[in-house]
């Protein structure tokens, strides 16, 4: 049984696509989560405007504790491309990064996406398990390849990024299973916070 001290409270969150103003939120945010790559501001901005319907964050309180940056590369109408995965400290634990991938899948603009791609570096354990977790939520398959290898790419200064794509999956399947598990996420036992 579970010491009431080791339980986390599950938090509400609302979900939803990021507007300019979150811009230097989601910056902080990306900083204090390491080992993510920091952008310029700038880039963050463009991020929660050009790209807002191909990203999601979390909030709660006021307060931003997750934030997931994608878009649909040029050419391939079948894919996104999650860039980043930022989940706070308060907001671990509690399959945050999952929701808002699948936040984003829901939408009019990944009507016709079939396909998942990111990069991750070998290292990344955390990463590697919810994309996996979330390739097993989807019934999809996974492939990899290194994407921007350590020396022709980053000339030794960045470890290698893999390339894992997740697909091809049904959108509507994926719809699917997204209600299934918001409707188990409601139906457990919440604590306030």
């Amino acid at each position: 049984m579970l010491d009431e001290k080791d339980h986390k409270p599950r938090r509400n969150y609302e979900l939803r696509p990021p507007k300019p103003e979150d811009g230097i939120s989601v910056s902080r945010l990306i900083s204090a989560c390491p080992p993510l790559d920091e952008n310029s501001l700038y880039c963050n901005l463009l991020q929660c405007s050009h790209f807002a319907q191909t990203c999601a964050l979390a909030e709660h309180r006021g307060g931003i504790d997750g934030f997931v940056s994608g878009y649909i590369p040029p050419g391939q109408p079948d894919t996104l491309f999650i860039w980043q995965v930022a989940v706070a400290a308060a907001g671990r634990g509690q399959g945050l990064a999952k929701r808002l991938i699948r936040h984003i899948l829901e939408r009019p603009v990944c009507r016709n996406v079939r396909f998942l791609d990111t990069t991750i570096t070998s290292d990344n354990r955390a990463s590697w398990a919810m994309f996996e977790g979330l390739a097993r939520t989807l019934d999809a398959p996974t492939t990899t390849r290194v994407m921007f290898d350590r020396e022709a790419h980053f000339d030794g200064r960045h470890a290698s990024e893999h390339l894992l794509r997740i697909g091809p999956f049904d959108v509507a399947a994926a719809h699917q299973s997204t209600r299934v598990a918001n409707e188990s996420e409601r139906s457990e036992p919440r604590t306030a916070s």
